[in-house]
C-alpha cells in the first residue's frame, strides 16, 4: 500500500512557515530544529523537506540529492551540538519511530538526535 502524506500534519505546517520553530540548521533539502519537549539537553529534530511519511518512505521514494543532504544535516547537527565522540562529545542517539509499533506520532519523517546526558538502555529485554 502505497503511503499517503497528511499536508496538515505539524512539520509540514513549520516547513510552510505557519508555525514557528527554534532552527538549528537549515539546508537545501532538510530542516533541523530544537524539540519543543525536549527529552534530554540536546534534542534536536531533522526533517527532510520533502512529503514523507517515514524512513522507508524516504529512502525508497526520495533523490539522491534529498538522502545525502538529510544524512549529512544530521552530522551537521551532531558537530553543532557538540555531542560527537570522535570530537570531544560525550555520544548521542538517532531514534525514527515509524507506524503505529514504532509509535510513530507526526506522520512526517523526522530523526531525533538526543545527546548531553547517559541516556540509558533504549529497550528493555523482552519478558
Amino acid at each position: 500500500m502505497p503511503y499517503a502524506y497528511d499536508d496538515q500534519n505539524i512539520f509540514a505546517r513549520i516547513l510552510r512557515g505557519e508555525i514557528p520553530n527554534d532552527t538549528v540548521l537549515e539546508t537545501t533539502h532538510s530542516l533541523a530544529f530544537n524539540d519543543i519537549a525536549p527529552q534530554a539537553p540536546v534534542h534536536v529534530l531533522v526533517i527532510p523537506k520533502g512529503p514523507y511519511v517515514c524512513y522507508d518512505h524516504f529512502v525508497l521514494e526520495a533523490s539522491e540529492a534529498e538522502i545525502v543532504d538529510f544524512h549529512r544535516a544530521i552530522g551537521q547537527v551532531c558537530q553543532l551540538t557538540g555531542v560527537q565522540p570522535g570530537e570531544g562529545g560525550d555520544g548521542f542517539r538517532v531514534i525514527s519511530n515509524a507506524g503505529q509499533n514504532g509509535v510513530q506520532e507526526v506522520p512526517h519523517l523526522h530523526m531525533h538526535i538526543l545527546g548531553g546526558r547517559n541516556l540509558g538502555r533504549m529497550l528493555r529485554a523482552a519478558d
